[in-house]
């Protein structure tokens, strides 16, 4: 049975271009709502309390276009108390809870649920109470899968960093281990999210062992073809390697 698999733009990268030279260019809302106009059906965007990349204003601003249009609009991060407040004022459709600390250079690993499990609790709680579905970014073990159950999440996203990697080298060693992780999930009743370093070399076969994927979130491979082909034409490729 086929799944249609949302793609989400994630555009810190954008942001990064803006905040080498200040300023306002690109401006990071209008670069969202031309991947919307282009078929993106889904914007990510990851503040760090450094601000480096997305700030929390660019959050705010984003939140007055995104919740009422038909996009789904994903902030992901790690929940310190500035990052809640942030998420509950601007009422996304997703919160991607990572567990790297806020001083990480990026997301590379996916939370023990089974030892976080008292602090995890009352954050999606609080999150569910808002109307904000929960996405926790996991890795491929499986009773750490069970207990993102017992938390009563709506859905995990699987770390795809070790996979891309492998998988450029020809070894499935990872991608058979998401695979099992994937079945196993959906079994629980989990919905299925991915991301990290997908591109266009890797996401059709992701998609062939994950069937059931509902989104992935791709930023960095992404921006980065668009200096080569345009944004009007990556998000067509990227949504036909979903397909």
């Amino acid at each position: 049975m086929h799944h249609k698999t949302l793609l989400s733009v994630n555009i810190n990268k954008v942001a990064t271009l803006r905040n080498s030279r200040g300023g306002d260019m690109p401006n990071v809302v209008q670069f969202a709502l031309d991947c919307e106009r282009y078929g993106a059906e889904g914007i990510t965007v990851h503040p760090r309390p450094d601000e480096r990349h997305i700030r929390y204003e660019d959050v705010r601003q984003l939140s007055k276009f995104f919740p009422n249009s038909k996009t789904e609009f994903n902030i992901e991060g790690f929940p310190i108390p500035s990052f809640i407040d942030l998420v509950i004022e601007a009422k996304p459709n997703q919160v991607t809870l990572v567990s790297d600390k806020p001083e990480a250079l990026t997301s590379s690993e996916g939370w023990d649920t089974k030892s976080q499990y008292e602090f995890l609790k009352p954050i999606v709680d609080l999150f569910k109470k808002h109307q904000v579905r929960v996405s926790l970014f996991m890795d491929t073990d499986f009773e750490l899968l069970d207990y993102a159950a017992k938390l009563d999440v709506e859905r995990v996203e699987f770390y795809t960093g070790t996979f891309a990697e492998e998988y450029e080298k020809g070894i499935l060693n990872n991608a058979n281990k998401l695979k099992a992780a994937a079945i196993h999930a959906h079994e629980l009743g989990l919905e299925i999210n991915a991301g990290h370093d997908l591109s266009m070399d890797n996401l059709a076969y992701l998609k062939s062992i994950m069937p059931m994927l509902k989104e992935v979130s791709i930023g960095h491979a992404l921006i980065k073809d668009c200096l080569y082909l345009g944004l009007e034409n990556v998000i067509p490729m990227y949504q036909r390697l979903l397909d």
